[in-house]
Parts: C-alpha cells; structure tokens; sequence
C-alpha cells in the first residue's frame, strides 16, 4: 500500500507543533465530544484516493472513503462496504456489486454505479495513479492504462443501472475483493472534481476543506498545515448510527519522543511509533497500551539503477553482503523484526521465498574489486536518501558505519521532508533510498507486482520485459501452487539482480490508549474508525 512516512527546519516546526499542539487548550478542550486524538507520522502528501501513496494518507482516507467492499475490523475478510452484497460467476470472473440504495455522499446526494465508472476510469488514466496497475486483474484495463485502448466503455466495469455494477476480470484472481480494500478503487466524486479543475489534474484543489465530497464514517472539517487535520462524523454516512467518534485529530508526529510524551500525558490515545529505545521498557512498564505485534511488510532499500555506480549489480550485490541484519534488528530497531534475506514476507498466503541472498563480506570485497573499486577505492560520492524519521536515520547511519567498515567506502545522508522526498525518489534524483511496503492485501502479488515496468511504485528505473511477463502469467493462472510457482521465479529475479536490498520485516509499534474500544490488531494494521469508540 504503500511507503511508510515520513530539512531541518521544517523538521523542528513539526517538533515544535509535536509539543504544544494542546498548550493553549483548556484542560478538556473537547468539551463533550468523543475526539479521538492520534499521532500520524508525517503530513500527508494527498488525501484524493487516486494520487495519495502512503500509510499517513491511508490512516485518513480510510475515514473518508469506503469502496465497494469493506474490511471486517478484526479479521480484514471482505464485507459489505458501499456495495451491500454482490455475486461471483461459476468461472469466478464476473462479480456483480449491488450498491446500496442509502449510500451517499457526504454532500446528501447517492452514490451511484456510475461514480464507481468514472472513478476506476480516473484511476486507470494514463499517468495519474501510481497504483493504476493494482486494477490489472480487471478486463482490459492494463490496455487502457497503457494507452493502447482509448475506448472505457471496452473496460470490464459497467454500471448495469445506478445501483447495479458490473466487473469482468481477464482471469479468476483469488483476492480480488480484499484488492478493493485499497483505495486506488475507491469512489471519487465527479461534479465536486470537475468543479475545481481537470479530473485527471494531479493538482486539483477538491480535496481541501469546504469543497471535499467524500463518502465514507467521517468527513474532513478542517486541515492546519504541518499541525494537524480534522475529521468529523458524516450524518449521511449509511450506516451513520453505529458512529461512536465524533471527531478524529491526526497530527505529524516525526518526532517519535516528542509522540510518546503526549502519549503518556494523555494528550494522545494512538502514536504513529514507539521510539526503538523505549520499546523494550515499555513493553515491561506498560503491556496493557504497547501494542507490538507482527506486520505483512517489508523495510528495504531501493538502488537507482539508471545512475553510476548503481548500474552495476556488482556494486549493487556488494552493498547487499555486507549489511549485517541481525545486528540491525537487534541494536537499532529493537521491536522484534525480522531480517529479511528476500523481499515477501514470510507465510505470506502460505508463500515463503525459496530465494534467499546468500554470501559474505569477502564474495562482497570481490564483487567490489571486479566492479573497479579495490578495497573501495574510487568508490564515486553517493548518499541515502531517507525521509524525516528518527528510525530511518538511526537506520542509515548503522549501514553508512557497515559499508565504510567493511568496505572501505564512504556514503552520504540525505534527509528529505516526506513530500519532496517522494517527488526525489519518483524523478530518479538518488542513489540508494530508503523505502517500506506494506502489503495492501494478503497476497505475494502485491510486493511482487510493484517492480514491473508499468508499476508507478517501481522508481528503481529497473524494467525487464521478463519479470514483466512473468507477474502477467501469474494474473491468469488460477491454480494457488502453480501461481505460487511463477511468482517464485520473478521473486528469483528480483533477488538475482539485486534491484532491492531487502533488511527485515516489520512489526507493528504503537501505544493504544485503553480508552479506545473497538481497535484490533492486524497484519495490515488497518483500523476502522466506525466501529471505534472512547471510554473514561
């Protein structure tokens, strides 16, 4: 789903912000009302459904939005969502979505079949979504996003009347309904976009407060840049009566000790992280509020291959070597990951990696010396890229310390604000860059699928029409052990020519206030705020 958040002197604004976002507050600034108060990471880049590309803007747009189905809060299984049920075809490759015939937006007008159209015409607009290719599965879709067909109405969605939709998919694809649980499928509404620009402008202005139409449990109120972004309860939300949160306040929090200050003063009931230092203390201090618990993600790093010395996967394999993952996990991330030989998490679906990178420092010294720079002579400037986060520095600085220890080479760090970094990672502006995917379903295909050519979530510059192939044969094979087969290969190719460099699996790491009811613990730590409420 997407990239984990998050120079300097914005970074002690956000801090700044961090520590006295209440100090000018009463001592119960919220009156009566139930306002869920929880730390988010970074400022988010986008909250338009179609643009947005990170775990910030997903914890937000999940209040927003729905689609057509909805994850069970406790077991994330597909339920109703805007659709109220739907049926599958024999052939498992035609579903018919009934949409609700109380849904509506959160301006009163109904949410149609239609709008579901136009948003998955939006979102497979040449260009537009970086996550365009997750609707594949859909019946020349793929087509349509490339380009080679101009024709929609040739797409496998139609709307049968307004609230009957139709979906055709090329092949049976087994987690096609939890695949709508990502918000690239969610609906957009057209007349609010068309008001206030293109539909297909990535810089229209409908998603800002007083002209956002959105249909999901809350609606935005308010956003103060860089300190926090309110939501409220939406009263012509379907199912507006289960809606125990009257307010939701989310706020930057890149500072991770300055987050759990506020936490323990009660000023917040959900940090973003825990500071790795603190884990272990907390765990032992405060069991029944820190939540670490396992996450279908994998935390890596990216190598631009289009630049010197990059290109090379030599180099490439010799950085890979000489990282040492357990130290890393041990005595700097500290919360229980797990280091990462391979890119899919274990047991995801029942899939484990057959592949694994193996080697040492010496196969990394020789690699080196055959790539032209002995004992790292010569070795050209190059720096990593990391966006504000106490983390991923302190995870920079332990492998800049492996490289030049074990290498004799000499990198930079580059911290970005979460914005630009994404716009640097995007133009290929870097060398090595930090990155996180979680997964956006259960499935090995969603971490696998990121790296073909077509994906706006590859930014490696790697393509090759071979893996390219291999992802499209495993789209259209319906038997689980031989899709699993395919996907062993291009996970193979992944790994063979070190396009990432892959370190641990991540764990969930948060403090839950046990004033909140209504959240549970999952593998995509996916939390559904209408089904949330606060106690005293």
């Amino acid at each position: 789903m997407m990239k984990r958040n998050v120079n300097r002197m914005l970074s002690a604004l956000l801090i700044i912000s961090g520590l006295t976002f209440f100090s000018c507050t009463k001592s119960n600034p919220d009156g009566d009302k139930k306002v869920y108060h929880a730390g988010n990471g970074a400022e988010p880049a986008s909250i338009d459904p179609h643009i947005a590309t990170g775990v910030p803007e997903h914890h937000i747009m999940v209040a927003l939005f729905e689609g057509l189905s909805s994850p069970e809060p406790k077991t994330l299984a597909p339920s109703p969502g805007a659709a109220e049920r739907w049926d599958i075809s024999d052939d498992l490759k035609t579903y018919t979505f009934y949409l609700r015939k109380d849904g509506k937006w959160s301006d009163g007008t109904p949410v149609t079949a239609q709008d579901f159209v136009f948003s998955w015409m939006r979102s497979l607009a040449p260009g537009l979504s970086e996550y365009a290719y997750m609707l594949y599965p859909v019946k020349n879709a793929e087509e349509f996003n490339l380009g080679k067909l101009k024709d929609f109405s040739k797409v496998g969605i139609q709307a049968k009347d307004d609230h009957t939709l139709v979906v055709t998919l090329k092949a049976a694809t087994p987690y096609f309904l939890t695949l709508l649980h990502h918000y690239s499928t969610w609906p957009v509404p057209k007349a609010t976009i068309e008001k206030y620009g293109d539909w297909n402008d990535r810089n229209n202005t409908w998603t800002q407060p007083g002209k956002i139409v959105s249909n999901g449990p809350f609606k935005l109120k308010a956003h103060e840049l860089n300190k926090k972004l309110v939501v409220e309860r939406n009263p012509n939300y379907w199912n507006a009566s289960i809606v125990k949160l009257d307010e939701i306040h989310f706020y930057p929090t890149t500072d991770l000790s300055s987050e759990e200050r506020e936490f323990r003063t009660g000023k917040l009931h959900f940090t973003y992280e825990i500071p790795a230092h603190k884990v272990q203390k907390l765990v032992e201090e405060n069991p029944e509020e820190t939540r670490i618990t396992p996450y279908l993600g994998t935390y890596f790093y990216r190598f631009n291959v289009t630049k010197k010395p990059m290109n090379d996967v030599r180099v490439r394999k010799a950085l890979a070597l000489t990282v040492d993952r357990e130290s890393l996990v041990k005595n700097v991330t500290r919360a229980n990951q797990v280091p990462a030989y391979s890119f899919v998490p274990p047991d995801t679906a029942g899939y484990t990696s057959e592949n694994r990178l193996d080697g040492n420092i010496d196969d990394a010294k020789k690699l080196l010396a055959e790539a032209g720079y002995p004992e790292g002579k010569g070795f050209p400037k190059v720096d990593i890229l990391f966006n504000t986060h106490d983390l991923h520095k302190d995870v920079a600085v332990a492998i800049q310390q492996m490289w030049k220890k074990n290498l004799g080479i000499d990198v930079g760090l580059n911290n970005q604000e979460w914005k630009v970094y994404l716009d640097t990672e995007k133009k290929l502006n870097y060398n090595v860059s930090r990155a996180g995917w979680i997964g956006d379903y259960n499935d090995p295909n969603t971490f696998l699928d990121m790296f073909t050519s077509y994906s706006g979530n590859n930014r490696t510059g790697w393509k090759n029409k071979e893996y390219d192939a291999l992802i499209g044969k495993a789209s259209i094979t319906g038997d689980q052990k031989e899709r699993y087969s395919i996907l062993q290969q291009a996970e193979k190719m992944l790994i063979d020519n070190m396009i990432v460099l892959p370190l641990y699996t991540y764990t969930v790491k948060h403090m839950v206030s046990k004033k909140l009811t209504g959240y549970h613990d999952n593998i995509l730590d996916t939390h559904m705020y209408q089904y949330m409420d606060l106690k005293e």
